[in-house]
């Protein structure tokens, strides 16, 4: 833009930048708040059992990583409609919980395992204008509140009482939502969320396009405005860390699953479905660490 003098030139110039790097700074935090994971090592993911989702397990001691699929839904559950399970989530002290959605309907499952290992299910009326589909749990560390998301183009994530964990709720009853995380940038087709801290959260997007943050099938992280408490909506920022790993014999659309955060000994894994007949052969679960 041409300007009368070479000094208002300049004065406008460094006012200029003072304000752009104000609004940067107002926008969003610094680029070291966002986290840089590095791929360590890869597991077969068994296209039947472990295809959907998995979590760490803290209570038992010891316990094995559980997974999710289309072979581990118990008959009994699928006969009633409850066709498809998501990414699982379990509390610090024992709590255990798989999402699921059927066809069809106006409802949401969730499956508990409590600490004791006795089973309960607890179903959840969609609110108006809520998504179907039931694609993933997070329970926050306090195992007080359980967060999940709609398929689709996003700006939420919804927030309900954990189910068996919080003294509010009950199999008998309807499971409420309470509140809303408002994100300040759109996800979509996000599988799986878990908390790696009390306000932060890593989700595994199945995004085929990459319009949103430049990159396909992002491993997102989302920092609160705060803790979640069921009683107040809070905000999230959303900064797209990296492409998560599309590596197969075969080529074609690969499907990101679910994630899990092990706070025991930092390792994050993420599931890749291979496209084609190798969902047989080399799909996997990729481990990573905070570099």
């Amino acid at each position: 833009m041409p300007l009368r003098a070479r000094q208002r030139c300049h004065a406008a110039l460094t006012a200029a930048l003072a304000l752009a790097a104000a609004a940067v700074l107002s926008a969003a935090p610094p680029a070291s708040a966002a986290d840089t994971w590095t791929e360590v090592g890869s597991d077969r993911a068994d296209p039947l059992t472990e295809s959907q989702g998995l979590t760490s397990v803290e209570v038992p001691a010891n316990s094995p990583n559980r997974y999710t699929g289309i072979g581990t839904i118990p008959a009994g559950v699928s006969s009633r409609g409850w066709n498809h399970v998501g990414d699982p989530d379990a509390s610090y002290n024992g709590y255990y919980v798989e999402p699921y959605q059927a066809d069809s309907g106006s409802a949401k499952m969730f499956r508990v395992q409590a600490p004791g290992g006795a089973w309960s299910e607890y179903v959840h009326t969609l609110s108006s204008g809520e998504a179907l589909n039931n694609s993933w749990v997070a329970i926050s560390p306090d195992g007080q509140w359980m967060l999940t998301g709609e398929y689709g183009t996003m700006s939420r994530f919804l927030v309900f009482p954990t189910p068996g964990a919080n003294a509010s709720t009950s199999p008998s009853a309807n499971l409420p939502q309470a509140s809303t995380v408002n994100l300040d940038h759109a996800v979509r087709d996000v599988q799986g969320c878990d908390f790696s801290g009390p306000t932060t959260l890593l989700c595994s997007s199945d995004d085929p396009a990459g319009t949103l943050f430049g990159i396909t099938k992002p491993l997102l992280q989302v920092d609160l405005s705060a803790q979640p408490n069921g009683t107040s909506d809070v905000s999230g920022h959303v900064t797209a860390l990296r492409q998560l790993p599309l590596r197969s014999s075969c080529s074609g659309t690969f499907e990101v699953e679910g994630i899990d955060y092990d706070r025991r000994d930092g390792t994050l894994r993420v599931i890749v479905v291979s496209p084609g007949f190798c969902v047989l052969t080399d799909s996997k679960t990729y481990r990573f660490k905070r570099s």
